[in-house]
């Protein structure tokens, strides 16, 4: 369909099917890559952006921080160019998020911004004067792996009470369940809660808010955001912009947040725009 300036745009989606390991997720990136090329009729490009879980690492080339965890100690991005006969620029999928929300959506016009995803896990991104900050490290921004709860569950990361494990769709579901001996998906629990009708829920989403904020501030007092963007299905959660702001100026080292709590603007796209900036 036309875009503004009147490019072509395909938008396409195939599952990575990751549980068939690493070889095959290249596979169907390559897949993807030349159905897009098929349906576009364009020539394929000389390079693309990819969005991530996780990052490279920048001193080895090599995958590391990933859920998908067969991904980790690979060289995504060399594999992918070889593979495809093009540059692959990787990025992690929250700086993608990042970039695309503070250049092109809600945050657009404010200098300082960190986007946050929170829905299977808990990622985030820095955006600085329009540019991602990756850091030394490449992991600027990784709030989700910020220990909250020292006793709490095991990680995938190997480390335990991540933010991501308390705060997550996926930590938020579990909790529930532990509660309630019932498994509901997250828009059910928040619906649930706003009926009044399931204290399990409402107990879910008081948590929710709480801990945000405790985890949140941590960044705030660090990074001092002129925005912070919510994206993910976590980030539907409309409490997070009252109560979820109210537990952050709890915890801050100030009297009040006078910066923004934003919804994104774009959407699920977000991503998939970020990752086409980083090869534009």
């Amino acid at each position: 369909m036309p875009a503004d300036g009147g490019e072509p745009i395909c938008r396409m989606r195939i599952d990575t099917e990751q549980e068939h390991g690493y070889e095959h997720i290249l596979d169907r990136i390559a897949l993807l890559v030349d159905s897009m090329a098929s349906q576009t009729g364009l020539p394929r490009p000389d390079r693309i952006g990819l969005g991530m879980p996780g990052t490279i690492e920048p001193s080895t080339s090599l995958a590391k921080n990933c859920n998908t965890t067969c991904l980790i100690g690979r060289p995504l991005a060399l594999d992918l160019s070889a593979l495809l006969g093009m540059e692959v620029l990787a990025q992690n999928d929250a700086n993608c998020f990042a970039l695309a929300e503070a250049t092109l959506g809600a945050a657009r016009g404010y200098p300082v911004v960190f986007g946050v995803i929170m829905g299977t896990g808990v990622g985030g991104g820095i955006v600085v004067d329009g540019k991602v900050i990756g850091g030394h490290h490449g992991i600027a921004g990784e709030w989700g792996h910020n220990t909250l709860i020292p006793d709490g569950v095991d990680c995938y990361c190997g480390l335990r009470g991540c933010v991501e494990t308390v705060i997550s769709g996926t930590g938020l579901q579990n909790w529930y369940a532990s509660q309630s001996g019932r498994k509901l998906k997250l828009k059910e629990i928040a619906a649930a809660a706003e009926r009044g009708d399931d204290p399990a829920a409402a107990a879910t989403i008081d948590r929710l808010c709480e801990y945000f904020g405790k985890a949140i501030a941590s960044v705030v007092n660090i990074l001092d955001p002129d925005a912070v963007v919510l994206g993910g299905g976590v980030g539907n959660i409309d409490a997070l912009y009252t109560r979820g702001r109210e537990s952050l100026e709890h915890w801050m080292f100030n009297p009040r947040f006078e910066g923004v709590l934003l919804k994104p603007q774009l959407g699920d796209s977000a991503g998939v725009f970020g990752a086409a900036m980083l090869a534009r």
